[in-house]
């Protein structure tokens, strides 16, 4: 038996660090609030999973209403086709005789898969590879202000919606983006212009899908949009505090990091590096919140330490073996560094699950 391991019943401050663990009320507050929001203006709700990767959670957000998740990749969407999920959608283009197999394979498994694709080169792929067998669905991905995939126009999105359509295999099933933040106007005008365009030449377009955590309570505000996708409001993390989403204290996910040594009066050193919060600045200056102390900054990582500068602290520093929570600034990328995720009520382990769609990077 492993005496480092977590069971339920262990007392938070008897766990061995550096660890995330999960606040069950505070999930379940962000997991209520939000599928309260999209019920009350009639859009239906697609989670992605690459927040947290555990399958409990998605039965949890499934249970409050959401229809349908989103996958990155098609490994994640098998594990979680595995665990019952049938209607998933991968926002990904899909490249490669290999990658195209398993997810053929996957197609046929399923009754609601859906894919996106930007360019003709990756719908031609897709079109030679499900001629002649199940159809799949396949959704424009649109760059809509957000600067990353997407084809460009509207214009644009019409042929690769006619080649679609026109394609052996494949369903037209509808417009995709991944959007700049606040930006809800810019989204409907791209949005009407080519559901316009479709409509004029007789495409249906059923799914159109809009994304993003840090203004999802403007998702009504795209009212040409049948869905909406977001993944890190299930914990909630520093940047979604400071997009203006949630609180400090709406953030699920914490760090138990240990103080491993004080080599200065303003210079103290966790056991918690780049394994465990991520290198991932987000636009910030330094690598976390810590609660106990919150004019502390987490200078520098290395693998294994995280450099805290308390130089902007007054009264008492942290001492060798002190505990801290930590809020970090980018939760899904934590979720990825672990294999088991720690879930607490009111200081006590309620459960441990493991984080089944881990490195599934394909």
């Amino acid at each position: 038996m492993n005496p480092l391991k977590p069971k339920p019943g262990d007392a938070l401050d008897t766990l061995s660090t550096p660890v995330p663990v999960i606040d069950e009320d505070v999930m379940a507050g962000n997991i209520a609030r939000v599928q309260a929001y999209m019920d009350r203006h009639k859009i239906a709700f697609r989670p992605h999973i690459k927040t947290h990767k555990v399958v409990a959670i998605a039965e949890a957000q499934r249970a409050a209403g959401a229809r349908g998740i989103n996958c990155q990749k098609i490994t994640e969407a098998e594990i979680f086709a595995n665990a019952g999920f049938d209607d998933i959608l991968i926002t990904y283009n899909i490249l490669g005789r290999e990658k195209i197999a398993r997810l053929a394979a996957l197609n046929q498994r399923l009754s609601a898969l859906k894919v996106t694709a930007d360019s003709a080169v990756t719908v031609d792929g897709l079109a030679q590879a499900f001629s002649g067998s199940k159809p799949l669905t396949v959704l424009v991905e649109c760059d809509t202000g957000g600067g990353r995939c997407g084809v460009q126009t509207p214009t644009d999105a019409l042929a690769l919606a006619r080649q679609i359509t026109r394609a052996e295999g494949l369903t037209f099933g509808g417009l995709m983006t991944y959007p700049k933040p606040k930006s809800a106007a810019a989204i409907e005008s791209w949005f009407s212009e080519a559901l316009s365009l479709l409509r004029a030449e007789g495409i249906p377009c059923p799914i159109v899908s809009n994304a993003g955590t840090p203004s999802l309570f403007e998702a009504h505000e795209v009212p040409s949009a049948t869905e909406h996708r977001a993944g890190t409001y299930v914990y909630n993390d520093r940047s979604m505090v400071r997009a203006g989403h949630c609180t400090i204290d709406q953030c699920a996910m914490h760090i138990l990091v240990t103080v491993v040594s004080c080599p200065t009066e303003d210079r103290a050193i966790i056991d918690a590096g780049s394994k465990t919060l991520t290198s991932d600045l987000l636009g910030f200056s330094d690598y976390g919140h810590i609660l106990e102390y919150p004019d502390a900054v987490i200078r520098a990582l290395s693998e294994e330490h995280g450099t805290v500068d308390l130089s902007r602290c007054s009264g008492p520093r942290p001492k060798i073996g002190d505990r801290l929570r930590i809020v970090p600034n980018h939760t899904c990328v934590v979720s990825n560094l672990f294999d088991e995720m720690i879930f607490h009520r009111v200081g006590r382990v309620t459960r441990i699950e493991p984080v089944a769609a881990r490195g599934m990077v394909w």
